[in-house]
């Protein structure tokens, strides 16, 4: 029976899995989401483009839902079969939970060994194409919002006149400018002709101006200034143009493993500061072994027979996500001001949930066998009905 117990006990956990991985991803994507949906409706963007950079900020996300999701399936899965009495008919039939948990137990190293990839690789590639691929959007939406004869308000503090943009839309004639993003100072600039120019390593976007005038008019001095140039450069504000979609905050999200670990061993030597990018290395390793972590816990917590099983094992499951991540935030912030060193604050979550999920596990472990007889007898065979149906009519 051993091949069909480890089928049925992987299949229960599956389908939770996956409805939990669907439900944690969409919930923790929905700000995104809108934002995303606002560039389609209110902007423009191609769907295929806004598809694509969805596609990059996933990685991020699946990194933390996974052993989420698997928290909840086995939670939800072991709460069911205990709630049917079939953990305690098949314990009746002299199986051990560490038997009984094999299919769970490779379920979870599946799990480990994907977070893992998307923590040490996928995420740094997602977050790193994410950035580029917001600032070309943005260049292109902010050529594309320069039509001819039409005042252009995209930009914050700007408004923005074209006679006339010649192919393929980066040369303009003919521009007038109104700016006003210095209260104090209303600019005026008339220039004869102009160029857009993208800088990708800063991911700016400049209006270059040339053989023009600037009108500036000082309210709070009371004066009024008339400047003649052959070059000024108008920065242009691309977050506003695409309707505040922010990038990550930390570049080290953004770097590649091998390029870290080298960029650490760069800074030592040169006596530089490498907090951010060993706290940033350090997490790459340890938060996918929360797929190992939550196992230990989920097990014997969701032998606890309740009648209302889905409502507690997503509780239970949100309260133990919540205490990880709110020792991660701690120990990340122990590491930031170097109060502890960075491996132990970083890998203090695991340690604490590892204590306590392996003491649960051993406990639930050793309860004693009910014996083989009487209702023993009556709920084995009720396993193996389920478990065997082909076998039950001989």
């Amino acid at each position: 029976m051993g091949r069909t117990l480890h089928r049925y006990v992987f299949l229960q956990v599956l389908g939770p899995f996956i409805a939990g991985l669907a439900l944690f991803t969409f919930i923790l994507l929905i700000a995104r989401i809108m934002k995303l949906v606002e560039l389609v409706v209110n902007r423009g963007v191609p769907l295929g483009q806004v598809l694509l950079l969805f596609s990059y900020i996933l990685p991020a996300f699946l990194e933390v839902t996974v052993p989420m999701a698997l928290l909840l399936a086995i939670l939800m899965s072991i709460g069911r079969m205990s709630a049917d009495s079939e953990v305690i008919a098949l314990r009746a039939s002299g199986l051990s939970l560490y038997q009984i948990t094999v299919p769970i137990a490779a379920f979870a190293l599946v799990i480990f060994a994907s977070s893992m990839a998307l923590s040490l690789h996928a995420r740094a590639w997602g977050n790193a194409r994410l950035k580029t691929g917001i600032f070309e959007l943005a260049r292109t939406r902010a050529t594309a919002g320069l039509t001819e004869h039409v005042f252009n308000d995209d930009f914050a503090g700007l408004v923005i006149y074209v006679e006339e943009i010649e192919p393929p839309g980066t040369e303009l004639r003919r521009i007038l400018i109104s700016d006003r993003r210095v209260p104090e100072q209303e600019n005026t600039v008339m220039a004869s002709r102009g160029t857009l120019v993208a800088d990708e390593d800063a991911q700016t976007l400049h209006l270059r101006l040339q053989d023009g005038v600037t009108f500036t008019n000082d309210a709070a001095n009371r004066e009024f200034h008339k400047t003649d140039f052959v070059e000024y450069d108008v920065s242009l504000d691309l977050s506003e143009a695409l309707g505040q979609l922010e990038t990550r905050d930390r570049s080290a999200n953004e770097i590649p493993l091998n390029e870290l670990q080298a960029l650490v061993g760069e800074r030592e030597q040169a006596g530089e500061s490498s907090v951010t990018e060993r706290i940033e290395l350090a997490r790459r390793y340890a938060v996918p072994f929360a797929a190992l972590i939550f196992p230990l816990l989920a097990v014997p917590l969701g032998l606890q027979p309740v009648r209302a099983v889905r409502s507690r094992g997503l509780a239970v499951s949100l309260v133990i996500i919540l205490v990880y991540y709110l020792l991660l935030t701690g120990g990340d912030a122990l590491a930031a001001n170097e109060i502890l060193p960075v491996n132990v604050s970083i890998w203090m979550p695991n340690l604490v949930l590892s204590v306590a999920g392996i003491a649960l596990f051993l406990r639930a472990a050793r309860v004693a066998r009910p014996p083989l007889e009487g209702k023993g007898r009556a709920l084995m065979e009720i396993v193996r009905s389920r478990l065997l149906p082909s076998r039950t009519g001989s």
